[in-house]
């Protein structure tokens, strides 16, 4: 039977005691696989990566060797969270690379969307490498792949290590969570542990804020980006039901403000909140009006350089989910 195919008996994981049996189970399966050796993990802190690190700390505790890279593109406190989960919560075997500096330095002045996706792709795995090559004993490579990646990419992922690691960094994959679905991975997550901010955080692209802060990326500008994001999620985030995905962009434009008497000029902090089933179409999601005018009141109160709250009402097509 081919591993990367979900039996069509396979019963989903939407309890508690469903997600314990399978945890056990991927435990065992861990041990077998692995058995003494050591385990690498490029532990983002999204949701895949985050249970994958979580079950097999479970499994193989300080074997597994999780690398955390920050690469000054992430949501306000995300970096934080992540040392505070595992290294401080889980005691894992973290190595945390602040490597903002030169993640910045390759992208200044780089306006192209997809060069900076190139960039920034192509510097994570020169980073992940090195680090790699610092370990001893290390003969796996865990991944979060989740069904859906199979499904899509018709088993590449799966069969592949991550792109562009050379060839003799090249391991045996570990992918305990490989047959699930997106929900069924956070109910694992709920079972292990993890913080329902974690288990429940956002889509997130891999470029991560670099395609909200559009155009050539400024420092000033990707921070005014973060602590804006910050805001609109803290805010959304009180509605009793809330969207799929909501999130700040900040083009590189800007439009004349007055403050204390004088003209200046400064950027629009564009809100932008969705629903979809499967990314492929999205829908504009209605925000209360009281909620907008505090999200406007306080971001251009508490972000320095904005001096504009719009509100992006456009579907999916013919506008995409995000700005670049």
């Amino acid at each position: 039977m081919d591993s990367n195919k979900r039996p069509d008996d396979m019963v989903r994981i939407t309890t508690k005691e469903a997600a314990e049996a399978f945890i056990d189970e991927q435990v065992k399966a861990v041990r077998e696989q692995v058995g003494d050796k050591k385990v690498l993990l490029a532990l983002s802190g999204g949701v895949d990566s985050s249970v994958v690190a979580a079950l097999l700390i479970k499994a193989i505790g300080k074997q597994l060797v999780c690398v955390h890279v920050n690469h000054g593109l992430l949501r306000k406190g995300e970096p934080e969270q992540v040392v505070e989960v595992f290294r401080n919560q889980m005691d894992a075997n973290l190595v945390y690379v602040d490597a903002v500096d030169r993640f910045l330095d390759k992208l200044a002045g780089v306006d192209d969307p997809e060069t900076k996706r190139k960039i920034i792709g192509a510097e994570f795995i020169r980073v992940f490498e090195e680090e790699a090559r610092k370990l001893d004993g290390v003969e796996f490579l865990a991944q979060g792949t989740i069904y859906p990646d199979i499904l899509e990419s018709d088993g590449v992922k799966a069969h592949h290590n991550v792109g562009g690691l050379p060839e003799d960094l090249q391991f045996e994959l570990v992918e305990p969570v490989k047959l699930l679905y997106k929900d069924e991975v956070r109910v694992v997550g709920e079972a292990l542990g993890l913080p329902d901010s974690m288990v429940y955080r956002q889509p997130f692209p891999g470029p991560g804020l670099g395609v909200r802060c559009t155009g050539a990326i400024t420092r000033d500008r990707l921070e005014a980006v973060r602590e804006a994001d910050a805001i609109v999620r803290e805010e959304i985030g009180k509605l009793e039901k809330t969207p799929w995905q909501y999130f700040v962009a900040i083009p590189d434009l800007k439009s004349t403000g007055i403050k204390d008497g004088k003209r200046y000029m400064g950027w629009a902090a564009i809100i932008r909140a969705i629903n979809t089933v499967d990314a492929v179409t999205a829908q504009s999601v209605e925000i209360p009006f009281d909620m907008l005018c505090r999200m406007r009141d306080r971001i251009i109160a508490e972000v320095p350089g904005v001096n504009r709250v719009l509100w992006d009402i456009s579907d999916k097509p013919v506008s995409t989910i995000e700005w670049e």
